[in-house]
C-alpha cells in the first residue's frame, strides 16, 4: 500500500517541478507535455477495504462521491482509506454480563464517552448508543437469585 503511494507521487514529481519553476516567458510548444492514460475505474470499488458497499442509502459509492471541484487537484492514491467502523464494530465479541444491567463508558478517561448504564432484561444482545458495543446477559442455569 505504501509503495503504491509513493510510485503514485514519484509520478507526479516531474509535473509538479515543471509548474514550480519560475520562467518570466511563456514556453513553446517545443516541451511535450506529458499526459497519461486514463486509467479505467474498476467495476467495484469498496468503500473501505473491510467493507464493500455503502453505508447509508443516500451515500454516493466511491469512484462517484469523489468527484466535483473539492476534489479537483486531488491525488486520491495518497488519501486515506480508513476502515470501516461498522465492520469493526460488528467483528467485536458480545461481552456476556452476569447481572441486568451492562456499563459502557467507551474506554479509557477521556477517550471514551459518559458513563451509561444498559438494561439487560430484554433476551438478545443490547449495543451502547455512543459507540456501539453490544452487551448480553449470560443465561442462568438455575433458579437461584
Amino acid at each position: 500500500m505504501l509503495s503504491a503511494r509513493l510510485a503514485a507521487a514519484a509520478r507526479l514529481r516531474p509535473a509538479f517541478a515543471r509548474l514550480s519553476s519560475s520562467s518570466s516567458s511563456v514556453s513553446s510548444s517545443s516541451q511535450a507535455v506529458p499526459t497519461e492514460a486514463a486509467k479505467p475505474i474498476p467495476a467495484v470499488v469498496p468503500q473501505s477495504p473491510n467493507h464493500a458497499a455503502t453505508w447509508s442509502t443516500n451515500q454516493h459509492p466511491r469512484p462517484a462521491g469523489q468527484s466535483g471541484p473539492r476534489f479537483e487537484q486531488t491525488i486520491m492514491e495518497l488519501q486515506p482509506n480508513s476502515l470501516s467502523a461498522m465492520e469493526l464494530i460488528a467483528n467485536e465479541p458480545i461481552r456476556l454480563i452476569h447481572s441486568r444491567k451492562a456499563v459502557c463508558d467507551g474506554g479509557a478517561g477521556p477517550l471514551g464517552h459518559p458513563k451509561i448504564y444498559i438494561n439487560l432484561d430484554k433476551p438478545g444482545p443490547q449495543s451502547c448508543g455512543y459507540c456501539g458495543l453490544r452487551f448480553e446477559q449470560a443465561s442462568h442455569h438455575g433458579h437461584e437469585h
